[in-house]
Order: structure tokens, then sequence, then C-alpha cells
């Protein structure tokens, strides 16, 4: 405990009093102020408090004298005429009040406890008070001290530390669009997109992905909580502004856990520099955090992205509606920007990489024609690739053909390798290794890779889903369960979630609750496959010949293998193998994973069986 005039720094507790009211403080401006009372009347450099109060981490030497000013704004100093802290021109700082040194004296009992409780102890002599009442004080502390222990140990357990997160991490938080006409939102995402990947490629830097940094988008949020949610101990933020051909752009890198910035700038720029602003705060941000976090031998890949303003802004188009959502409108958005900035610029790689991507989510989903849509995209990616071999992202949109309509294994193997050397942190490379690993029936690495997904996008419902998925696959139902309480926790909404229990009730041999389950069901085809499978293990043929009949009337075409799971679950046999055959030629998705599906049990020992896995590529 150290006083000086009327303030007391209690030391064991990280608080700052005044007479008996406590002062508000800020966490690094305590640190500050400590270091500098425990050291009075002697001379403290910047240079000194940085590396004593900041050993891990590169600041500038600016935010010394942004603290001192905050610890004389709440002491009172005044810099002309200093009681507490002399400034020392261009050399450092020195604590002139007189500094008593309380420890050994101090009779304050219980964390946090307010100075005055030991003065009025100390007042009222131990021989007039009532016995009662002393057992009443010792009641009281004991109460207060074990609560105060209980909370700290909850925090504790719930409230990841700075110490239990990884240093080296960043969230990158949706820009916000400060335009005049506020209609420059794609732009602003665009950039924060941008930033994300840039990072990405940063070897030991972990980068939280896309969906889950921008669902803080247009919230208020407190950053200290934004950080633990995501689980990063840094978070970049920023602002804007868009009129014409000019951007100002304002960013600031900011230490989540006690809210101090380690770097900010502000760049006002016209649209056509836009790429050389990407990488300065790309760069910028590498080296604020390089120091000893990074090793000191972090570097950022090179970009070679060159263009026009116009079509890089058709670009950020395509990307922001591809983004948004995977129904057709969005789609077809997508396809007719990234076809402008194609056609603006015929020689921007990551114009025809997106171009690539939103075909072949097309193509996918049935949106164009399959065959004609997956071949464009084969194509834009291959072109993507020849103009800037050291893009990722044209990599990843060819494993994505390669996998979906070639099953060329081992040629999406070669480019999803290609994609990690280019990008090591980022997490589409993890997802689409994954999606391979699953076709591929390497059920245990598509695990490994989806909680390392998972790690980087934590708040991805969509990964959840799909690792619960395989894992019950597996008979690891617990695990899956706990999988789909977290994707549930994250969207409610999300489809699959009660397909996916119904399944694992029927497996656990609970077909009563399996239809229950499946009655929750909001997607079509999933409800129609749940029920078929659900009526037939509960004994209610009827009910389940009336679901599979709708279910091959509305969706023969997306749905084939779905259906063939109904016939296999339910004995009939050839039937199963007709409507898999047909999922094989359809090149329906769920064909490739036949061997992690327990509804398939009863197809397993017919040469049939073994005939497929070999027409896939695959061993039996």
């Amino acid at each position: 405990m150290k006083s000086f005039r009327s303030f007391c720094l209690d030391t064991s507790n990280q608080c700052l009093w005044r007479g008996e009211e406590r002062v508000q403080i800020p966490p690094k401006a305590y640190d500050v102020l400590r270091y500098l009372v425990e050291n009075p009347r002697r001379l403290v450099t910047p240079d000194e408090l940085l590396e004593r109060l900041w050993p891990e981490t590169y600041v500038n030497p600016e935010v010394v004298r942004k603290y001192i000013l905050d610890i004389r704004k709440i002491l009172g100093d005044r810099p002309g005429k200093p009681e507490f802290i002399e400034t020392v021109t261009k050399r450092g700082y020195r604590f002139i009040a007189t500094v008593v040194d309380e420890t050994a004296t101090s009779e304050r009992q219980g964390e946090g406890a307010a100075p005055e409780t030991a003065a009025l102890e100390q007042a009222r002599p131990s021989s007039q008070r009532h016995p009662l009442q002393t057992v009443a004080v010792v009641l009281l502390l004991a109460v207060f001290v074990l609560g105060a222990t209980a909370g700290h140990f909850w925090s504790a357990r719930n409230t990841p530390t700075r110490s239990s997160l990884n240093a080296n991490s960043i969230a990158v938080l949706p820009f916000t669009d400060v335009s005049p006409s506020k209609d420059q939102e794609y732009f602003s995402d665009g950039l924060s997109d941008e930033l994300i990947t840039d990072l990405a490629k940063t070897p030991g830097l972990k980068v939280v992905a896309r969906s889950s940094a921008f669902q803080f988008k247009g919230k208020n949020e407190d950053l200290h909580s934004v950080a633990q949610k995501l689980g990063v101990a840094n978070v970049l933020e920023g602002s804007v502004r868009k009129e014409g051909n000019r951007a100002r752009i304002s960013v600031e890198l900011i230490q989540a856990d006690d809210g101090f910035q380690l770097w900010s700038e502000t760049y006002d720029r016209e649209i056509k520099d836009i790429f050389a602003v990407q990488d300065e705060i790309a760069r910028a941000v590498v080296d604020a955090l390089q120091s000893k976090l990074l090793k000191g031998d972090a570097t950022l890949a090179d970009s070679s992205r060159v263009t026009n303003s116009e079509a890089y802004q058709a670009y950020l188009q395509a990307r922001y509606f591809i983004a948004r959502g995977m129904d057709k409108e969005d789609l077809t958005k997508a396809l007719s920007f990234a076809d402008q900035a194609v056609k603006l610029d015929p020689n921007y790689a990551p114009a025809c990489a997106e171009r690539a991507r939103v075909l072949e989510a097309m193509a996918r989903a049935l949106v164009i024609d399959e065959a004609d849509g997956f071949r464009r995209a084969r194509a834009s990616a291959e072109k993507s690739i020849a103009l800037d071999p050291k893009l990722a992202a044209g990599y990843l949109a060819l494993a994505l053909v390669q996998i979906n309509q070639d099953w060329d294994w081992k040629g999406a193997s070669a480019s999803l390798e290609k994609a990690r050397q280019l990008t090591p942190g980022s997490v589409n490379v993890l997802r689409i290794q994954g999606y391979l690993d699953r076709n591929m029936g390497r059920v245990d690495e598509a695990i490994a890779l989806y909680r390392q997904a998972i790690a980087l996008d934590p708040l991805n419902s969509d990964f959840h889903a799909t690792l619960a998925d395989q894992l019950y696959g597996l008979g690891r139902y617990e695990e899956a369960k706990t999988e789909l309480t977290k994707a549930e926790e994250l969207n409610s909404q999300h489809s699959s979630l009660h397909l996916i229990r119904s399944e694992i009730l029927l497996m656990e041999g609970h077909p009563p609750e399996a239809v229950t389950e499946i009655e929750k069901e909001t997607s079509d085809w999933q409800k129609l496959t749940g029920e078929a499978l659900a009526y037939s293990a509960a004994g209610r043929h009827q009910d389940s010949d009336m679901a599979l009949r709708d279910l091959i009337a509305k969706h023969q075409n997306d749905c084939a293998y779905q259906i063939a799971e109904v016939y296999a679950y339910r004995g009939e046999v050839d039937q199963g193998f007709e409507w898999l055959d047909r999922a094989y030629r359809q090149r329906d998705p769920g064909v490739r994973e036949v061997t992690n599906d327990p509804l398939m049990k009863s197809l397993l020992h017919d040469p049939r069986y073994a005939q497929l896995l070999r027409r896939m590529g695959r061993s039996a």
C-alpha cells in the first residue's frame, strides 16, 4: 500500500483511492502510475516505461505521453505547476510527491476493501466491542472473502484471459461506412475482407475468418467482449468515407484486454491507390505485432494486385453479394459484377478467381446449367492462376471444381497444398481440405481440420453443424450433440440440425423421439428425408412411404442420395443401389461420403458397393 497526499495506491488489489472514494483508472494508466510511484524522485525515461510495461509488444512511444496526461487528469495535477508528476523535457518523468509505504502497517482486510475500513477499526478499541459484534464482523468478512474468491474462480473458468489467448491473434472487424450517402457498404466490407486475406498470409499470425468477425457488424459492442468471443488478443477496426474517386480510411489496432492502441493511421487517397493503402495497413499491423510476438521474422507475402478503380469496385461488389447469401438473386448479382470486373480488366487475376468461385457455387446449387457452369468456373480459375500464380483464390476455386465435378482427388490435393503455402492462415484452405478429406473417407483428418477451422471462425454455425455430422458418422454421438447445441446457439434457424439429431436418436434406438425431433425441421427436403426414416423406424410404414413419395416427386434431381439412404435404411437394397447409381451420375455430393454413412450399412457387403467405390476412384 503506497500513499501520497490524499491518494492511496492499493498495489495488492490494483486500485487507487482518494480518501474513502475509489478512483476509476484504466489498467495501463494504473501500471504507469504504479511504476512511477514505486520509483519516486527518480527520472524514468519513456523507453524504460515501454520496456518494463510492454515487454512483449511494439508500442509507439507517443502512448506514454497519452497515459501521463490521463494520470495527471485523474490526480488533478497541473503540468505547469506539478504536485505529482514532473516532466523533464526530452528526458522523461519524475514522481515528486512524497510516497509513504504502508504495506507493513496496513490493517485492510479483504479484496478491494476501502481504506476507511482499517481506520475505523483502529479508532474503535477492541474492548468496547460487544462479542456478538465481533462475531458478526468476522462472519461478514468471511462471507465477503468467500464470495470474492468464488467469483474470482468462476470468472477464471469462464472468461478467457490474455495469457490464455494467442497473443499472435487478430480480428479484423468490418469497417464502418461513414460516407455521406451511406451507400458504400460494399467498399468498406470489401476493404475489411481484403485485409483479412492479406493478414492470413503471415506465418504465425492467427486471423479470425470473415464470417465470425462480421457478426459484429453494426453492433456497438465492447471490444474486450468482442475479442473474448472471437478468441483473439488484438482487434483492427476502422472507417471508410468514400466520395467520388477518393477515400478516407481511418484504422486503429487495439490490444483488447486493456484497450491500448498499438497503432493508428488515417489515409486520404484516390481509389486508384487503394492497393497501396491495403498493403500499407497490412504491413503496419504486422510491424506493430511483430516485435517479440511474431518472433521478429514474420513477413507479409507480396501482393501483385494491379487494376483500374472501376474493375476493383466491381470485384468488391461481386464479393459483397456472394458473401451476403447463396440464393439465386444474390448469386446472379455476384456473377454480373464479377463479369463486369473481368470485362473492365481481363488481366485482373482476383476478379477471374472470384468469377470462378461464383460460377462453381451457382453450378453446385443448380442455379445455372451444371456442366456448363463447372466448365466456365474451371476455365476462369485456371486463367486466374496463369495471371497470378501467387494468388491463393485461384487454386481454391479450382480445387472446388476438381472435387465437386471432376472427382479429381489428386488434382484437388495439389491445388489445396499450393493455396496452403500461399495463405497458411486461411480458414478457406482448412474448410476445403476438410471437405476433400470427407469425400475421400478420411473422416478423422476431416474432424481435426474442422476443429482448426472453428478456432479461426468460432461463430460459424456451419462448421459446428458439419463437425457434428462427421462425429455422428463415426458413432461419437455425445460429441455430435455438443456441436449441434453450439450450432443452434449461433443460429437457431440453421437447416440440418434437427435432421442430424433425429438420425442420432434413430441410431440410439429412440424412434418416437426421432419423429418428434424431425417435425421441427424447416428445410423441405431434410424434413421429408427425416420423416421417411423416422416413420419407418417407428413402424408407421404408410407415413414413411408417403414422405418418400413426396421426396422423390419434389427432389429427385437434387436429392438422389437421400432417396437412396431411405431405401437402404429400410432394407430395400435394390432400390437403394438404383438411386445410388443415379446419385453417382448426377454427381450428387452425398454419394462421395457413402463410406461414413450409418444409414447405408445394409449395402456394405453387396458387390455393387465395391464397384461404386472403384468408379469414384476410391478403395473399398
